[in-house]
């Protein structure tokens, strides 16, 4: 028996039938049909066998929710937050991606940098009351942190760099990525009496910060940031912040809430299939093997791979990436303009912050290939990146230059340590980051 899409999805949707050979008759259709458009596809599939029809049908269904409250979402973002318009898609399918992040090995943080008046305020309250369990707080403690569970909001956090905010700075670092945890030690009552025990706190969370100032460069390495400027469209900042009464944000709520209860197994298994995909790009095609890698995701992972992203850029977009594609195309291409553009500032941003991209930019101009005293190419670095701070100093650079492997030989004199810089390797290095 043969049946077309249509018939199928007809069959599919009495699930519920007493008779056991039905359904058995239908799995069997579906996995027909599935392998024939695996075929038939330009794309490579992955077939997952495991899958039942139940499982299908609910999928649809899962992803007209999930495409439901991301239009929702832009359109109540629109309606209070003057943003950018590429951060309209990057904001809302963070917000959706709360709800999933657990499913994810990372989830980056969202950061709201703004001056006074620009509406970063109304925005984080916005973005947290749409996200799972949102709340906002200020100048939280280390206790607060790892103790709670929600997506948490952090306005005015222009006090992470002031001193004894070590602890709560590197909790902060921590949270991002999964499988972080805290362990503090707590008093227990025993028959034997009182003991000491340790108690484990899992703080991996959705963070979202907002300030004037900007961020400390560690944790901003963990952010994706959103620059607000003043807004002049008062058909925007004449509102006022009243969105929990409207339909559109009690519907988007329920929708979110009742999507987690979705099979989302796919979402877990990305990290597998992108580093297969990797590995059969870069390293199959050196050893000539015959390994081919056939995903769901392979038009995405080219599209991605195409921006250049290394390391943490990776583990912070291809989550949302990811959200962004199951829930639909015209979503997915939304939101990779939205990465490209972020892509680009955090390279810019890196070559202009870094002082290790500053010393390979700096060695990559240097014409002579004459030894130089290490205290004469401090000087010169120094005046290079025109700064008088007191940690760049003759062993900072040698322990730097070491690190980046800039020395081509060493010669300790009787008036100090005399270098030559290896030019060449920091002009390939450098290609890297322009």
């Amino acid at each position: 028996m043969k049946l077309t899409e249509k018939e199928f999805i007809e069959y599919a949707n009495c699930m519920n039938c007493k008779y056991a050979n039905l359904k058995e008759k239908i799995c069997t259709i579906h996995k027909e049909f599935d392998s024939k458009k695996a075929i038939q596809s330009d794309e490579p599939r992955k077939i997952d066998k495991t899958k039942s029809c139940a499982d299908w049908t609910e999928n649809e269904d899962y992803k007209e929710k999930l495409l439901t409250s991301y239009k929702n979402i832009l359109d109540l973002l629109r309606k209070y937050c003057d943003l950018k318009e590429e951060d309209y898609s990057l904001v809302a399918t963070w917000i959706i991606g709360t709800y999933f992040h657990d499913k994810f090995k990372s989830y980056p943080y969202l950061f709201l940098n703004a001056m006074k008046g620009s509406g970063k305020t109304r925005t984080l309250k916005l973005i947290t009351s749409l996200s799972k369990d949102g709340e906002i707080i200020l100048n939280p403690t280390e206790a607060v942190i790892f103790r709670t569970k929600s997506t948490l909001g952090i306005d005015e956090a222009e006090g992470f760099s002031r001193k004894g905010k070590e602890n709560l700075i590197e909790l902060l670092n921590g949270c991002y990525k999964s499988g972080s945890k805290v362990k503090r030690m707590k008093q227990k009552k025993t028959e034997q009496g009182t003991e000491q025990v340790v108690e484990e706190f899992d703080i991996y969370r959705p963070l979202v910060l907002a300030n004037i100032n900007g961020m400390d460069e560690v944790l901003g390495d963990r952010c994706i940031t959103i620059i607000l400027e003043r807004s002049k469209n008062k058909g925007i900042v004449k509102l006022v912040e009243s969105w929990e009464d409207e339909f559109l944000f009690v519907e988007t709520l329920e929708l979110l809430k009742s999507c987690t209860s979705c099979s989302v197994h796919a979402l877990q298994l990305v990290y597998s299939e992108w580093n297969n995909y990797i590995v059969d790009k870069y390293i199959n095609t050196i050893q000539h093997t015959t390994y081919t890698t056939y995903t769901n995701y392979t038009y995405l992972f080219n599209t991605l791979d195409s921006l250049d992203l290394t390391g943490r850029e990776i583990e912070l977009t291809l989550p949302l990436i990811v959200l962004s594609w199951e829930i639909s195309q015209e979503t997915f291409k939304e939101l990779f303009e939205s990465i490209k553009s972020y892509g680009k500032n955090r390279k810019e941003e890196q070559f202009n912050e870094s002082l290790d991209i500053s010393i390979i930019d700096f060695v990559s101009q240097e014409i002579s290939n004459d030894w130089k005293s290490l205290k004469e190419i401090t000087l010169n670095f120094r005046e290079f990146i025109q700064s008088e701070d007191p940690e760049v100093n003759p062993k900072w650079m040698g322990i730097a230059l070491k690190r980046l492997n800039l020395k081509k030989e060493t010669r300790r004199k009787s008036r100090g340590v005399y270098i030559i810089l290896d030019t060449e390797k920091a002009q390939e290095k450098i290609k890297m980051f322009k």
